[in-house]
């Protein structure tokens, strides 16, 4: 098939070298001061053309630009598209790129839209790729599904984009806040958590190595879905209200309350599960950044948080399963861990309720849930690279190693399941 990428950054080079390497015809096309680079990466193997060529020629066009420029590159580009082309868009967001299709497109072309649920880094291989029909004869609609099944993911059918951003508003926006804040509770508290004992072994080996991996990538990535994406206000919110109610509690020692909020929470989300659980505890203590050691308690209220929002935004997390994230799908298997366990859980109340020693670095949390969750509600983008960045650089010694083990992490999860 002759296939045309507009956008060469991480998802559409990882998009062109895959295609390609199937057979396809790849043409493909960035910003001008980059071409030079692109060319010496890929030689011969795809076409580097300009984008005009791409819309003209191509059967399969696929828009791989960030979120917020979307809109005004398919204003100038989508109305050169061929007619009868399939038109696609590996945004994580799609409202806004649903929107701009419908806008520019001519209406002789077929939307059928794609998400890959991993980062450009990760072998499309036995992922995850939703695929979305929006406009498109059934015809148009299965060329495009057996295309992209030459990649070796697992397809995924979603019927609305609408239904998709709800979903990924969990799965992603609200999950890259959890490890962002925890990332900047440790910054601000001025240690590293590998190196504290509160932070030792199983449930925070992943947290700490979740939180590396964001930091290692791009802020627009992650600014992008939290802000872009209709629904993500909206829960981001709830789990900082979530944060906040719960920590109002701790600081009162107020038992009573706590427990009875706790056990509403952990019945409507894990009270029916009987399945094995997602985790091992074998897995997880495999994956320590700095000295085994003595493990110190502590109150997990990241995942206190999580499960609580949940409840009270009336999601079921094992629903969004379908849009999973390596990231979420961890998140979610740390949860169920402490949640499951009720000797870690209790563990965890006791902490958070009468353990001092760690009430300020939940209060560090608690003060950077607040500062992220703002950041967001006034969409200031400029406000979230600063802390993006800033976090980032705090972190700068350790990123390539987190960034290598939380891969041999998801790798380990992936071969488990």
């Amino acid at each position: 098939m002759n296939i045309g990428i507009v956008g060469l950054g991480d998802m559409g080079k990882l998009y062109a070298r895959e295609f390609s390497s199937i057979g396809h015809e790849v043409s493909g096309c960035d910003l001008p001061e980059n071409i030079d680079r692109i060319k010496e990466e890929f030689g011969t193997r795809i076409n580097i053309v300009n984008a005009e060529d791409i819309c003209r020629e191509s059967e399969l066009i696929i828009y791989s630009v960030q979120a917020h420029n979307i809109h005004e590159t398919v204003r100038q580009y989508g109305p050169l598209t061929r007619r009868g082309a399939i038109v696609a868009g590996q945004t994580s967001v799609k409202t806004p790129e649903i929107e701009a299709f419908e806008k520019y497109l001519p209406r002789e072309t077929h939307i059928v839209t794609c998400h890959s649920l991993h980062g450009g880094s990760v072998s499309p291989v036995g992922q995850n790729l939703v695929l979305i029909n929006h406009r498109s004869s059934r015809e148009a609609y299965n060329l495009a599904r057996e295309t992209f099944e030459t990649l070796g993911s697992r397809i995924i059918e979603i019927s609305d984009y609408k239904v998709h951003d709800r979903i990924t508003a969990d799965t992603q926006a609200v999950t890259h806040i959890g490890f962002e804040s925890m990332g900047s509770a440790w910054m601000n508290a001025g240690f590293y958590p590998w190196e504290n004992p509160a932070y030792i072994g199983g449930i925070d080996n992943v947290k700490i190595l979740m939180t590396l991996r964001i930091f290692g990538g791009k802020s627009h990535v992650y600014s992008g879905l939290a802000m872009l994406n209709p629904f993500a206000i909206n829960q981001i919110g709830q789990y900082a209200k979530s944060e906040a109610d719960i920590f109002r509690l701790m600081i009162k020692e107020d038992e009573k309350a706590l427990r009875s909020r706790l056990k509403e929470a952990s019945d409507l989300i894990f009270g029916n599960k009987n399945s094995p659980i997602m985790l091992e505890d074998k897995i997880m203590g495999d994956f320590n950044l700095g000295a085994r050691n003595e493990r110190k308690q502590n109150s997990h209220l990241s995942l206190l948080t999580m499960v609580d929002a949940w409840h009270k935004l009336r999601v079921n997390p094992y629903n969004n399963l379908i849009c999973q994230t390596p990231l979420f799908k961890l998140r979610l298997g740390i949860a169920e861990y402490l949640f499951r366990d009720n000797g870690l859980l209790e563990e965890s109340i006791n902490a958070a309720l009468f353990d001092r020693s760690i009430r300020a670095d939940d209060l560090e949390f608690h003060d950077a849930v607040k500062q992220w969750a703002s950041i967001v509600k006034k969409m200031d983008s400029d406000s979230y690279t600063r802390q993006f960045y800033e976090t980032k650089e705090f972190f700068r010694d350790k990123i390539s190693e987190g960034m290598k083990r939380s891969s041999e992490l998801i790798t380990r999860l992936v071969k488990s399941n």
